[in-house]
């Protein structure tokens, strides 16, 4: 790598179904939502943003690849932060927590093919989404205060860091050129934080502690870091990334707030999430869960403009399929997973609350050999026949449920204590091209005109068939 970049991986991950059309039709179709975990330059990073403190937090993980020494990154906030290390595998616990539910119905192996499984069928919902020592030059030194001034250096996990404030841009631009800092930009990005008084972190690999190559470069991911910081509202650094990107970058937020959170304007999920929900109300007589119905609900007067924008923007949503640019290369957000966590969630994290749902086995004690003798076969059918009403009876609607590796499972104990009760998490992607980042990202309260989106996105949805 001979050029400063920024880098910050990414797990990229799903194909969704979209429509615009709301059409309710007798015979339903299922999509999947699928979790594929691929490498690539981006952005990925987990925010927590308190209202009241007017506290943010916000941990991004840094990929490297290349001769160490050239790696380098900056990362501006509104004010000076605080620089914790996160575990290693941060955002890969945070991926297996919000795996997508599937609901599934009890079926028997044994029965013969024409006898009723139960009442209603045994219809699946889709596919599983699986898979800062601190220096303060300001005031202590000369009369006159350098225009750059280092306020904390350190280490964090295997990254050197220094955080730091600048007066001038050019002067900026200089202090990363004489402090090896290979940077590739200019100096009117740096402006832009420099006039918005924001402070810098920059960071380098520390090779001492990095693994070389036979060929001499380094090539992985480090440990994640936090940066914890005061400002007015929450907001994340997405005009420095644009130095970075040739044509787009693909970027995945969680977001935990006490409410449901969305982009601004035209980045907002709604384009997409909207029609998803008309799709499934069309096949779910009973109601969509996670209270998607209340919010189409009193939604339903902002839909008409909010589709007349969508055509305006030409964002073209084909079901089964992952939303595709526009003329300009635009693509919207799209929500992959929200949730108001209940205390069993959290419980989660501490093996106190199942991860899944389990479908109970109605063929248990019973294998092929017992069905050999024709009248024993029969009583063994009525059995199972009898188990499957029950199970019925008893859920209706089927099971939740969603795998993941048992030790997956247990080391989800290492997001205890980054994960609020009765809070939202708010996962989604947005794919920015790079006229999108002239400007840092807005994160807003998930409210429209008076109304609330406070709806649940944990399991999948059936839609229309096309």
């Amino acid at each position: 790598m001979t050029n400063w970049q920024i880098r910050l991986a990414t797990s990229t991950a799903i194909a969704i179904g979209l429509t615009v059309s709301h059409s309710a039709q007798a015979a339903c179709c299922y999509f999947s939502a699928k979790n594929a975990d691929i490498l690539q330059p981006g952005q990925k990073v987990f925010i927590t943003w308190d209202p009241v403190e007017k506290i943010e937090t916000f941990t991004v993980q840094p990929k490297f690849e290349g001769n160490a020494l050239d790696f380098g990154m900056v990362i501006p906030t509104p004010t000076e932060p605080k620089l914790h290390e996160m575990p290693r595998d941060f955002f890969s616990h945070l991926a297996i927590y919000t795996i997508m539910k599937k609901r599934e119905f009890p079926a028997s192996k044994l029965l013969p093919i024409f006898a009723p499984q139960a009442p209603g069928g045994g219809a699946v919902f889709g596919g599983l989404a699986n898979k800062a020592a601190a220096m303060d030059l300001d005031g202590h030194g000369p009369v006159k205060k350098p225009p750059v001034r280092v306020l904390q250096e350190g280490l964090v996990g295997s990254l050197d860091f220094k955080v730091i404030e600048a007066d001038r841009a050019d002067a900026l631009f200089d202090w990363l050129k004489q402090n090896k800092y290979s940077y590739s930009g200019d100096e009117a990005t740096l402006n832009f934080y420099v006039q918005k008084k924001w402070i810098f972190t920059v960071m380098k690999i520390d090779t001492a502690q990095m693994k070389r190559n036979k060929d001499g470069t380094f090539s992985g991911n480090v440990s994640p870091t936090r940066f914890r910081f005061a400002t007015e509202k929450m907001t994340y650094p997405l005009k420095i990334t644009q130095i970075s990107v040739r044509e787009k970058t693909e970027a995945l937020f969680y977001v935990q707030a006490p409410y449901k959170v969305d982009l601004k304007d035209d980045f907002s999920y709604q384009y997409t999430w909207v029609p998803m929900l008309q799709m499934a109300s069309g096949c779910m007589p009973s109601g969509i869960p996670g209270r998607g119905g209340d919010w189409l609900a009193a939604f339903k007067d902002q839909i008409p403009p909010l589709m007349q924008r969508a055509n305006v923007l030409n964002f073209r949503f084909i079901q089964g399929q992952r939303p595709t640019p526009n003329a300009k290369g635009h693509i919207p957000t799209t929500m992959e997973w929200a949730r108001k966590l209940s205390p069993s969630d959290v419980k989660i994290l501490r093996g106190e609350s199942s991860y899944s749902e389990k479908v109970p086995d109605v063929d248990e004690g019973f294998t092929q050999a017992d069905l050999k003798d024709p009248q024993r076969a029969q009583a063994i059918f009525k059995v199972i026949q009898a188990r499957l009403v029950k199970a019925h009876k008893e859920r209706p609607i089927g099971y939740l449920v969603r795998e993941a590796p048992a030790e997956d499972v247990r080391n989800l104990q290492q997001l205890m204590g980054h994960l609020t009760e009765n809070w939202f998490i708010t996962k989604f992607r947005k794919i920015f091209a790079r006229d999108e980042m002239n400007d840092d990202l807005s994160i807003v309260p998930a409210r429209y005109n008076g109304a609330e989106d406070n709806s649940e996105y944990e399991e999948l949805f059936p839609v229309s068939p096309p």
